[in-house]
């Protein structure tokens, strides 16, 4: 099993900013890609920002210049760092690893989520 552990979310005005991580364990030799999703209330899951094992990063057109995913590998822990955040950006996030390998068959894996609520 991959487990996927997101802390750092919270309340915060627009225009500020909040760091997002996750701590991967488990079975974790097998993860190239990761990243980070968001829902908000009564919309779809959405990707935010993804980033491969040797740091090539891609973005939603939403977030470009404003967030920056990185990871640090040693630690297994991805990051989301959030700048300039507006009312748009609330939701819940989620980090995933979109596929890795159990022995027999390659699968995905979510974390618990973490919520982000931007204020006026």
């Amino acid at each position: 099993q991959v487990q996927l552990v997101e802390s750092g979310g919270g309340l915060v005005q627009a225009g500020g900013s909040l760091r997002l991580s996750c701590v991967a364990s488990g079975n974790i030799f097998s993860i190239n890609v990761m990243g980070w999703y968001r829902q908000a209330p009564g919309k779809q899951r959405d990707l935010v920002a993804t980033i491969t094992i040797g740091g090539r990063t891609n973005y939603a057109d939403s977030v470009k210049g404003r967030f920056t995913i990185s990871r640090d590998n040693a630690k297994n822990t991805l990051y989301l760092q959030m700048n300039s955040l507006q009312p748009d950006d609330t939701a819940v996030y989620y980090c995933n690893v979109p596929r890795w390998y159990d022995g027999s068959r390659w699968r995905d894996a979510w974390g618990q989520g973490t919520q982000v609520t931007v204020s006026l």
